[in-house]
């Protein structure tokens, strides 16, 4: 109600700032974040369990810097190791693999091709998180894609999961600090393991299409580490 009273207030009657408004951009913030974020974790344990040695040498730096305490959104900085492998987690899981649609401001020829002014254009995230000119090993799990040479993060430009440009996704800040969150007290707690009869190479990777790519239906085993 007081979006509204303030716009009765001004005198502005074509606003968008309203209540209904306001309500439906926090419930689109929370319902998309809430499952591409869900799905990120997924694929994030999947990959623990399909590489147990990269899931060691996250614990190792949890347990070195962080110990038994409580995880903040601040220990991110001195996590590099995590960090590179949430970053890693996305650009390969690459759960929305277009983004949304866009409009050509203006005529223009991209790669050799015109695209007249007003042309609807969807990008292809995929072409960018999965580049070879890019990325050392574009198809597999390798987190040093966001190491420098002394182990600290290391930002890419090409690194884009959020999209890019005036219309990237406004929930980026909220969504990294729930993946960090999330996926540190998860691997501060517990090791993740494929369930009995299962091996690390049985684990299957290939992504489930459902608009969005979902991990295939698997089960894992979390040991307590408390």
């Amino acid at each position: 109600m007081t979006a509204d009273i303030h716009l009765q207030e001004s005198g502005i009657s074509n606003s968008h700032y309203n209540t209904t408004n306001l309500l439906a951009t926090v419930i689109n913030l929370f319902a998309a974040g809430t499952g591409t974020t869900s799905t990120t974790l997924r694929w994030a344990l999947l990959f623990m369990i399909k590489y147990p040695k990269i899931q060691d040498e996250v614990q190792e730096e949890l347990n070195r810097v962080v110990g038994v305490r409580q995880v903040r959104v601040q220990d991110r900085q001195n996590l590099p190791f995590m960090n590179a492998v949430i970053h890693e987690t996305q650009r390969l899981a690459n759960i929305l693999p277009l983004a949304l649609a866009h409009k050509t401001s203006q005529d223009v020829t991209f790669q050799g091709h015109f695209i007249e002014q007003g042309t609807m254009v969807f990008p292809l995230l995929t072409s960018v998180l999965h580049d070879e000119h890019e990325w050392e090993k574009p198809e597999s799990f390798h987190p040093a894609h966001f190491l420098d040479k002394d182990g600290n993060f290391l930002k890419r430009d090409a690194f884009m999961p959020f999209s890019a440009g005036r219309r990237m996704c406004p929930g980026e800040s909220l969504a990294k600090a729930e993946l960090f969150i999330f996926f540190a007290t998860l691997l501060q707690h517990f090791r993740f393991t494929p369930p009995p009869g299962v091996s690390e190479e049985d684990v299957d990777l290939t992504p489930h299409s459902t608009g969005s790519l979902h991990p295939q239906p698997h089960q894992l085993c979390a040991v307590s580490l408390m």
